[in-house]
């Protein structure tokens, strides 16, 4: 098949570039760690932004970074990566058994409850040990949250949710009133987590949402900044009242 000679080009280059890159030479797992966080990062904002031709391209980057971390792992003698392809593949018939065996499910929900399940015959303490603790807090809190869901630990409807996070507002406003930031700060998470989990019942990303709204003030920031200075003038000197008033043409746009 045509993308077996593909990677298989991918590795031969990994190959001479280990041998031959002073600097491809010299990295280590720990020197690439940084690299493919930000590879993934890239990646993110290529999904945000809907832009194939950049997706295209960071995930060849993740690709290389795989390639990379099994060549490491092969020269000291930890792994190779036919090990890391066939272990990979292993995990996902085990874990497909309405697939690839006689168990029957109803929709994804079933399948993910299943995935749990069999997670905890491997060896998982909780069903929350496969959280990355290194997660962004709302990626984090999202699949904290789609993981209590597969053992039933879950609200009925959005309203409920809803409910709860009024009911965290409050807690966090009285909080404000005592004036202990430690509390506060408590409080404020309970509101974000609560706010994480109604996106989760609209079917929503948090994250994602976050980051559109994100870009959307980058962009009309700088557009206020630009029709700021062709006016002859800095944001800095402008009243709270001329910026909302270029903030709001530039929104109406």
């Amino acid at each position: 098949m045509q993308h077996n000679s593909a990677f298989e080009r991918l590795v031969n280059i990994m190959n001479e570039l280990r041998e031959q890159c002073p600097w491809d030479k010299k990295q280590t797992i720990q020197t690439l760690r940084q690299l493919t966080i930000e590879e993934t990062f890239e990646l993110t904002d290529a999904i945000t932004d809907n832009d194939w031709k950049g997706i295209k391209e960071e995930l060849g980057d993740i690709l290389l970074h795989i390639v990379f971390y099994a060549k490491i792992g092969t020269e000291q003698n930890q792994f190779t990566l036919d090990e890391v392809i066939n272990g990979v593949c292993e995990k996902l018939i085990f874990r497909h058994p309405h697939i690839y065996g006689d168990v029957v499910v109803k929709d994804e929900e079933d399948v993910k409850r299943n995935w749990e399940k069999l997670k905890l015959k491997e060896g998982k303490a909780s069903v929350l040990s496969g959280v990355p603790k290194t997660l962004p807090a709302t990626v984090k809190a999202m699949r904290l949250q789609e993981k209590a869901k597969q053992v039933g630990f879950e609200w009925e409807n959005k309203e409920q949710v809803w409910e709860k996070v009024e009911e965290e507002k409050a807690e966090l406003f009285e909080a404000i009133a005592s004036g202990n930031r430690e509390n506060m700060e408590d409080e404020l998470g309970d509101v974000f987590f609560s706010l994480i989990n109604f996106a989760r019942f609209l079917q929503l990303d948090a994250e994602n949402a976050l980051e559109r709204t994100n870009k959307k003030f980058i962009n009309r920031f700088t557009k206020m900044e630009a029709e700021a200075l062709s006016s002859g003038k800095a944001l800095q000197d402008m009243t709270l009242e001329e910026m909302d008033t270029i903030w709001n043409k530039i929104k109406k746009q």
